[in-house]
C-alpha cells in the first residue's frame, strides 16, 4: 500500500446550468482518488468556516481521507463557477478564499515525512515552503496544469520530483523537447497529458505515448486528477510503466463518467 499526501489547493466548483456543486481542487481530488483506489491517503489545507468549507469536510471524512492536519479558519472557502459545453468545463468567476493562506509548521512537516509521497500543485500558493516542503517530502509531485512558464518551471522544478503538465497544443517533437528539457532540470519523472493525444511520460531512457480510453464524456473535470493520482500509486507500487499509464488513462476516463471530481454533490441554493 502507497501512502500519498495532498497538500494545498481545495475548492467548491459550482455547477452554475446544473444547480448543484462539488467538492474539489488538485491536491485535494488527488489524495481522495488514490483512496478510492486502495491507498492511505491524508490531506493538509486550509478550509473556511463557511458552508462551502463544510462540505470539503465532510466529504473528505466520508472518504476516510485523513484530515488531522486540515484547519478550518475564519473566512471564505475557495471556490470556483463551471458551466459545461459538451462535457467540457468552462471556468468563471472564482476567489482563492482561505486556501490561499496556508503556512505549514513544523508539526504539519513532521507529518508530511511519515508519507511515500507528497502531492501540490501551482494552485497550492505554496511557493514560498517548496523548499521545506520538499525537504520534509519523500517524494514531491507537482502538478503544473496548462499554466505554466519556463520561468516558473526553472524556480520550481529543482524541488520537483515528479512533474505533471498539461499541453495539448504542443505539437511531438516540441512535447518531447520540453519533457526533457525539465528532465535536465530536477525531475525524475516527467508527464505531459495532452487531452485526445493522450499523454506522454519520461523517464530519462524513453519517452512513453499512452492513448486515451474512449468514454462517453459527461464532465472532463477531475480527469487530470484521476490521471495523476492512478498513476502514482501504481508507479510506486512497482508496477511497469506501460501498465502504470494504461490504468491512469483508465481513470481518467472513468472520471469523465460522471459530474465533479468524486461526487459528493450538494444543492447550488443551499450555500447562496
Amino acid at each position: 500500500m502507497v501512502k500519498l499526501v495532498g497538500v494545498g489547493d481545495n475548492t467548491v466548483d459550482r455547477y452554475i446550468s446544473l444547480n448543484r456543486m462539488f467538492p474539489g481542487g488538485n491536491a485535494v481530488n488527488v489524495a481522495v482518488l488514490a483512496r478510492r483506489y486502495g491507498h492511505e491517503t491524508g490531506y493538509i489545507g486550509w478550509l473556511g468556516d463557511d458552508l462551502h468549507g463544510k462540505l470539503l469536510y465532510n466529504s473528505l471524512k466520508k472518504e476516510t481521507v485523513d484530515i488531522s492536519h486540515c484547519r478550518m479558519v475564519k473566512g471564505p472557502n475557495s471556490y470556483c463557477e463551471v458551466n459545461l459545453i459538451s462535457g467540457e468545463r468552462v471556468f468563471g468567476k472564482s476567489i482563492s478564499g482561505v486556501s490561499s493562506q496556508i503556512n505549514l509548521e513544523k508539526d504539519d512537516f513532521g507529518y508530511i515525512s511519515k508519507y511515500d509521497i507528497t502531492h501540490t500543485s501551482m494552485y497550492s500558493y505554496i511557493e514560498e515552503q517548496l523548499t521545506e516542503l520538499s525537504q520534509a517530502s519523500n517524494l514531491l509531485s507537482f502538478d503544473y496544469s496548462d499554466k505554466w512558464s519556463k520561468d516558473y518551471l526553472k524556480k520550481t522544478i529543482p524541488y520537483v520530483d515528479i512533474a505533471f503538465l498539461s499541453g495539448s497544443e504542443l505539437s511531438r517533437e516540441k512535447a518531447d523537447d520540453l519533457l526533457k528539457w525539465i528532465y535536465e532540470r530536477g525531475a525524475s519523472l516527467v508527464v505531459l497529458t495532452q487531452g485526445m493525444k493522450g499523454s506522454l511520460l519520461y523517464n530519462g531512457e524513453k519517452i512513453y505515448h499512452q492513448q486515451v480510453f474512449e468514454t462517453e464524456v459527461v464532465d472532463t473535470l477531475g480527469a487530470g486528477d484521476a490521471y495523476a493520482a492512478r498513476l502514482l500509486v501504481e508507479y510506486l507500487s512497482g508496477k511497469p510503466m506501460e501498465l502504470c499509464l494504461k490504468l491512469a488513462s483508465f481513470s481518467a476516463s472513468e472520471t469523465c463518467g460522471y459530474y465533479g471530481a468524486w461526487n459528493h454533490g450538494a444543492p447550488l441554493w443551499d450555500f447562496n
